[in-house]
Order: C-alpha cells, then sequence, then structure tokens
C-alpha cells in the first residue's frame, strides 16, 4: 500500500496546512473574529452575528473544534463555544516561526 499524501509531510507542515484550510473560508473568520470580540462564550446568536444558516454554522464550529481552535461545553440544550487559548497560543507560535522565515539571497535569484 502507497503513502498517503499527508505521511509526505512533516506533522508541522501538515498542522499549518490544516489550520490554513480551517483559516480560508471567511464564516469560520467571523466566527473566529466574534468569539475574540465578545472575549467569552457564546451559546446561540452566531446564526443572527454571522447571517448564516444554523447547519452551516454548525458545520463551521465543528471544524474549528476538531483542531482544537474552540471549545465548546454544554449548558442546558446550548453548546457554548469559546476560542481555546493553549491551542491559540500554539497556533500563534507556530504561524510566526513559519512566515518569519528569511531568506539569504546569494546572487540574483529572481
Amino acid at each position: 500500500m502507497g503513502l498517503t499524501k499527508s505521511e509526505m509531510f512533516t506533522d508541522e507542515q501538515n498542522k499549518i496546512a490544516l489550520i490554513a484550510k480551517a483559516f480560508g473560508h471567511p464564516a469560520r473568520i467571523a466566527i473566529l473574529q466574534h468569539l475574540f470580540k465578545i472575549n467569552s462564550c457564546v451559546c446561540g446568536d452566531l446564526v443572527n452575528e454571522i447571517g448564516l444558516a444554523q447547519p452551516t454554522i454548525s458545520q463551521h464550529l465543528k471544524e474549528l473544534k476538531n483542531l482544537g481552535i474552540i471549545k465548546g461545553n454544554i449548558e442546558g440544550t446550548s453548546v457554548c463555544y469559546c476560542i481555546n487559548q493553549d491551542e491559540w497560543q500554539n497556533i500563534r507560535i507556530l504561524f510566526t516561526q513559519f512566515l518569519e522565515q528569511v531568506t539569504i539571497k546569494d546572487g540574483d535569484c529572481c
């Protein structure tokens, strides 16, 4: 059996790609921005805030939660979501290291 594509790359490369994919949808960015803005857990007003249907919001929340970017608690009949601060810090460090790579040009490359 051959290697899957993800097995060809490092854990760091796969993690950056997964996070970048999550950040690749404007609805997920809007959800994250809203959670940062309110600086607390949100239980049900994301549909009104973001303007998408509940099933769509739920799918985006699921993607963010699966990556650990957000966490959720069940409160009554609702699931309340907030930013996972520890994971957000890990993501910030990972992307900072990736984005701050410096190329030392030797001659005229391009």
